[in-house]
């Protein structure tokens, strides 16, 4: 369309001209072609390896995926984006997890040394994959929905509408995370002391769980025994209960209302109400359910 509308010849090699260059812009990498040796020492290195290591290939030779089995038999993928001048440099790799994975490459070395690095890393993460592993077989995460390998924060129902957003740190995931709850305040408020007061009981011979269950005096609701919608409500502004990824945090103090609205709703909700006021960041207004 842009060269039929070219009022003269000169417009239209200069339009010419701007076309083909976006266009080889975005193919450039099929106009390189690979010297023969590059495939010869991909084949010898992947047959080394052994290919039922190997997840994918695609038809240019250019992008790898191998998979491997942890020790608690979980499943892994690494991904590997090989140049033309490999193996003189290094692929590129891309894994789910938590902390950096940097590899160390020699001009010599083969896929294989990659490999044998990504085990090592699967194993220094076994810890932290299993607390995580057994939080989320046990209690019910809000969010994320359905957390990757590389998701570090766990949101946990305690009860209804009462969660903790926790943060692991993925070197250290037996030491007391980073916890933030969310709920009303009548509700939220003696959590908070409880875990003040028992801060110092954590033990880091026992299970993330296990010491979150301890500290808080409480126990988090069973997947086994309960539903979701027991405890996790649609906010009631929207109702619904995702909205752009994120679930209902805000709780209205009121106990004998309790209900939970998403924070943009409910910031919309009170900006509109001439009885709503604000301090610094923070807005001040009346339930829309209670008026209280």
């Amino acid at each position: 369309q842009r060269l039929h509308s070219c009022p003269d010849l000169v417009s239209f090699m200069v339009e010419l001209k701007t076309v083909l260059e976006i266009a080889l812009k975005n193919t450039q990498d099929l106009h390189i072609p690979r010297p023969p040796e590059y495939y010869s020492c991909l084949v010898r290195d992947l047959e080394i390896l052994g290919w039922n290591r190997v997840a994918y290939v695609d038809t240019g030779l250019t992008t790898i995926k191998l998979k491997a089995e942890d020790s608690r038999g979980r499943q892994h993928l690494i991904t590997l984006k090989l140049n033309a001048k490999y193996p003189t440099e290094p692929p590129g790799c891309l894994v789910d997890f938590p902390v950096p994975f940097a590899v160390s490459w020699m001009p010599q070395n083969s896929l294989i040394d990659i490999y044998n690095q990504f085990l090592a890393a699967l194993e220094s993460l076994k810890e932290f994959w299993d607390a995580l592993d057994e939080i989320d077989g046990k209690t019910w995460v809000l969010e994320p929905e359905n957390p990757t390998r590389s998701a570090t924060t766990r949101r946990i129902a305690i009860g209804n509408n009462v969660s903790v957003n926790i943060e692991v740190d993925p070197r250290h995931p037996n030491m007391l995370p980073e916890c933030y709850f969310l709920g009303a305040d009548h509700e939220v408020n003696p959590l908070r002391t409880k875990l003040n007061k028992n801060m110092h009981l954590w033990d880091p011979g026992i299970s993330l769980l296990q010491n979150l269950r301890e500290l808080l005096e409480t126990d988090f609701p069973s997947r086994v025994v309960l539903e979701k919608s027991d405890f996790a409500r649609d906010c009631g502004i929207c109702y619904a209960y995702r909205l752009g990824g994120s679930v209902p945090d805000q709780v209205c103090d009121d106990p004998r209302c309790r209900q939970p609205f998403h924070q943009a709703c409910l910031s919309e909700w009170l900006q509109g109400l001439p009885t709503s006021r604000q301090s610094f960041n923070v807005i001040f207004g009346e339930c829309p359910y209670c008026n209280k």
